[in-house]
């Protein structure tokens, strides 16, 4: 048998496949674009999900002869986007992505509102579900009188191969609405949000079926047997099932689009004063937190646009070993910022800038930029009993050798890097699909990966990094004053 775990990221979609034994038999990827048709806006068309996911996997089912064996699919989805579905299931408008600020207005008033914090264990985010759906009450009524349903990415996908409305808990815990302790929709939530329970899909563990593939894909992708669709995740919970954190101590750094550090726990230890996220895991008893921050490998993106050079080209001409802190400095905040600062006009800048400044100093300063905002969450991690003697390094982020020494000093934690590719929330999908068509614990498919390499922190540069992190800290505060 075979297994399918589908990645929803926000610039594409990755469609890996492995067999029994838990390896990778084949992957493919399509691409597609983010509209940003205003400042701080960011948004796409669900039909540019389906057209990526129908061409992923008529690659691989030409190429791979064990599509045919299919038996179990797992989607993972980036977290908190608005998919706003008419009672007929037809889409009424581009679905709102997790990075559109435009609703911080929304987000604030609902944050306010009593036990809304103490239901759902979080802040209320503008890049939340909840604010969204207030904006576009308030400002596209019009479009907002149809929504009979509203799915997380993720569940859209769901919702295409099923033709049913179930999204899982670990995707649902950023909406705003979940009540995180018990797992259920909260009605307080809800009634806070303007919204009605039956506009909400049903709920299920990421490892609980969601449904059956539907008959017309079944055939249409050449499957003769019954394929189980699992409830999936949202994209964090289920890349912590692609590296096997579970339990407490267990987590991850991940160095992609948003930077992420993601600590596995036991028991459900909300702390919204720290900016923290705490939601519910992709299996059942487990929650997760994570500091996040919105532009982490997008910060390096942006320096290679306006310099006209890849990143890679960036990275490499700082060479092997990490310099002492750059003099230039660099706020990371190109989309506003989430932990520890919940703010989403906040916006970036460089300080230290002079004449002699060139590509190579900017680059080192946004880097550093960017691992001293990834300290911000490690600390605010911390402060809510976290224990973390070390993380496991994913993201694209991680192929930069000289980025990894640089984190793992400014953090002063041991980086672990995976061996092999497949580590991610494809393959943590994957598991989610294998777990859920066999009705096995989740344990024994959710392990830790094999490490290839163990980088630990640059000890004799520690004691200048922690000065630099602390000008650091100063220099936002500064930024903050004048914008």
């Amino acid at each position: 048998m075979s297994y399918l775990g589908i990645d929803l990221g926000t610039s594409g979609l990755r469609a890996l496949l492995i067999g029994e034994d838990g390896k990778s038999i084949g992957s493919a990827e399509k691409h597609y674009n983010v509209s940003n048709p205003q400042a701080g806006w960011s948004e796409q068309n669900p039909q540019h999900w389906i057209d990526a996911l129908d061409g992923a996997i008529g690659e691989l089912k030409k190429q791979h002869s064990e599509f045919s064996e299919l038996k179990g699919i797992g989607v993972a989805g980036h977290m908190h986007g608005a998919t706003l579905l008419s009672a007929d299931g037809a889409v009424l408008r581009p679905c709102i992505l997790w990075n559109d600020t435009r609703s911080y207005k929304e987000a604030a008033i609902l944050d306010a509102l009593p036990n809304v914090r103490e239901l759902s264990g979080n802040i209320v985010f503008p890049g939340f579900t909840a604010p969204k759906l207030e904006w576009v009450k308030n400002n596209e009524p019009d479009i907002y009188a149809k929504v009979a349903k509203v799915l997380l990415p993720a569940a859209y996908l769901n919702f295409y191969l099923t033709g049913s409305y179930v999204a899982d808990m670990s995707d649902s815990a950023g909406t705003s609405w979940l009540d995180c302790s018990a797992r259920v929709w909260s009605d307080e939530l809800l009634k806070a949000g303007h919204m009605r329970r039956d506009q909400m899909p049903s709920l299920v563990e990421g490892c609980e079926v969601s449904g059956e593939l539907k008959s017309e894909l079944q055939q249409k992708w050449g499957l003769s047997n019954t394929v189980i669709i699992a409830g999936g995740a949202g994209d964090n919970a289920a890349a912590a099932c692609g590296i096997g954190a579970l339990d407490e101590g267990q987590g991850f750094v991940s160095l992609g689009t948003s930077g992420v550090i993601l600590a596995a726990r036991n028991a459900y230890v909300p702390d919204p004063a720290t900016a923290v996220h705490t939601f519910c895991h992709a299996v059942p008893d487990r929650w997760y937190q994570m500091g996040v921050m919105l532009s982490a490998t997008d910060s390096l993106n942006w320096l290679a646009g306006i310099t006209g050079t890849k990143q890679s080209e960036l990275t490499s001409a700082l060479g092997d070993k990490v310099l002492p802190p750059s003099s230039v400095r660099f706020l990371p905040y190109l989309s506003g910022e989430r932990t520890p600062h919940n703010d989403a006009e906040i916006r970036g800048g460089f300080t230290g800038l002079a004449t002699s400044t060139n590509h190579h100093d900017m680059t080192q300063a946004v880097i550093e930029g960017v691992s001293f905002g990834l300290r911000d969450s490690l600390a605010a991690l911390q402060s809510t009993g976290a224990k973390l003697d070390g993380l496991t390094a994913i993201g694209g982020g991680s192929a930069s050798h000289y980025w990894l020494q640089l984190l793992a000093t400014i953090l002063g934690l041991p980086l672990h890097l995976p061996k092999g590719h497949e580590f991610g929330a494809a393959l943590g999908a994957a598991r989610l699909g294998q777990v859920t068509a066999k009705s096995i614990a989740p344990e024994d498919v959710i392990v830790a990966p094999e490490i290839s390499q163990t980088i630990d922190p640059v000890s004799t540069l520690q004691p200048q990094f922690d000065e630099a992190y602390q000008n650091f800290r100063l220099a936002y505060s500064g930024l903050k004053a004048i914008q």
